[in-house]
């Protein structure tokens, strides 16, 4: 059944995709645009081999033989309003499931699951949102033409602007880009690559949360601040209301630069979350023998971290890009990944290279670890929403992914991925190494 739903959203879209393709011919090539309508259908399957492992826990990735599908489908509209401002509103269906139902790893393999919050395909609402934009002059010989495109209208950006969008979105739509590592529907699958891992940023179980960013933005500097409501529960779907209580605050800069000729970026991220979460110490303070954190959780303890994103044009056809991270990992994960520290790096190619004008290749490793008082909690027998062996013999977890993607035709994309694990969970006793097999398709209009 999931098999023939992920073939009819495919055909749709690609159906989709000529009418709307016809239609934008006629057009001019720089009329601005006062609605929006694009499309987007992922399918991803994985496949792992068996391991071996001293010992398996409640929350252990399998060491069986494991497949496992994922699929997402989301319609983006938008309308322009009024002078500098626009809405947007994505329906979106997911449904599947990750390998080992996304347990047992921090840099788990299909960043496609985080939208998924069941196995059977159902639609939600993804995002809903305004932007609205305020120009601050400038040489309008810098500014640009901006293409359509996914959430975004056609039409002249000028190069100094302030921008404040309110609603529901996702937050690594704002913070935390990276142009050759970023969007795991076209790029890298990992979760330690998708992002900086240790930056546990606001999301339910699906990836979007109720939030304010206001950003800043001239040809060199970018600053953004964002303001998020959290998760009731621990990767839970149901937001917590209670601002004043529960929050997250992310502050970034970007400076846009050129070096020797070839464009390059760095951006510095801070964060700081609010909210009813458990501190790993005191659990095993009240339960030695295996501690629960959630029986420790109380308003008013608070999480924070930093991270660095840089990418440099290496040539006309080769990138590269660097992430590191940390947060103080004494309370409990809430949002995102059970990563405290993370550093990847990794290389991206461009099919023009060898005479495939629109395929792309990438290599990359993330190496990823955890606090002290984690590890403690972890090898005393406890259980985050992610982790638990029962016991922990710490390493630090380690991911290498490497995939290609072809164009079959306009905007449809069949992407060939493999990654190697090494020490899934922090755990040495259960070293591997685990290989994962991954076939994406992606269609868009």
């Amino acid at each position: 059944m999931k098999r023939l739903v992920t073939l009819a959203l495919c055909l749709s879209a690609l159906g989709l995709k000529a009418q709307v393709k016809d239609s934008i011919n006629e057009s001019s090539p720089e009329k601005t645009e006062n609605f929006t309508f694009h499309a987007q259908t992922t399918t991803i399957f994985q496949y792992k081999p068996g391991f071996s492992a001293d010992y398996t826990g409640q929350n252990s990735f399998h060491t069986e033989e494991e497949r496992a599908s994922s699929v997402t489908s989301t319609l983006f509209a938008g309308a322009r309003l009024w002078r500098g401002a626009s809405v947007y509103i994505n329906p979106e269906m997911a449904g599947g499931s990750g390998l080992s139902k996304v347990l047992g790893i921090g840099d788990a393999t299909n960043g496609e699951t985080f939208r998924v919050g069941s196995a059977n395909p159902k639609i939600y609402l993804a995002r809903l949102y305004i932007t609205q934009v305020f120009s601050l002059g400038g040489d309008y010989k810098f500014a640009h033409w901006q293409e359509s495109g996914q959430n975004q209208l056609a039409g002249k950006i000028e190069p100094n602007y302030i921008a404040v969008t309110a609603g529901k979105i996702c937050l690594s739509d704002y913070f935390d880009n990276n142009s050759y590592s970023h969007d795991p529907r076209s790029q890298f699958m990992n979760w330690g690559l998708m992002s900086n891992g240790a930056w546990d940023y606001p999301a339910n179980t699906r990836g979007y949360v109720p939030s304010v960013v206001v950003e800043y933005v001239t040809l060199e500097n970018e600053l953004r601040f964002g303001l998020s409501l959290m998760p009731l529960e621990a990767n839970g779907l149901k937001m917590n209301w209670n601002i004043s209580r529960s929050n997250s605050a992310t502050l970034e800069y970007t400076r846009n630069y050129n070096f020797s000729g070839r464009k390059g970026a760095i951006r510095v991220l801070g964060f700081l979350t609010s909210g009813r979460m458990g501190d790993y110490r005191e659990s095993i303070t009240v339960n030695p023998q295996s501690p629960v954190i959630e029986a420790v959780q109380q308003y008013g303890n608070k999480k924070y971290g930093f991270g660095i994103n840089a990418e440099q044009e290496l040539s006309d056809n080769l990138g590269a890009f660097f992430r590191a991270s940390w947060n103080d990992g004494h309370t409990q994960t809430w949002a995102f990944t059970e990563i405290d520290r993370s550093v990847s790096l990794g290389l991206s190619a461009k099919g023009s290279w060898w005479g495939r004008n629109n395929d792309t290749a990438g290599l990359a490793t993330v190496l990823s670890g955890i606090s002290g008082p984690h590890k403690d909690y972890l090898a005393a027998g406890g259980y985050g929403f992610m982790l638990g062996d029962g016991r922990l013999s710490f390493a630090a977890e380690s991911a290498t992914e490497f995939y290609y993607a072809a164009e079959l035709n306009n905007n449809l994309y069949i992407t060939c991925g493999y990654q190697l694990l090494l020490n899934p969970g922090y755990n040495r006793d259960r070293s591997g190494p685990v290989n994962v097999f991954s076939l994406r398709l992606h269609a868009e209009i």
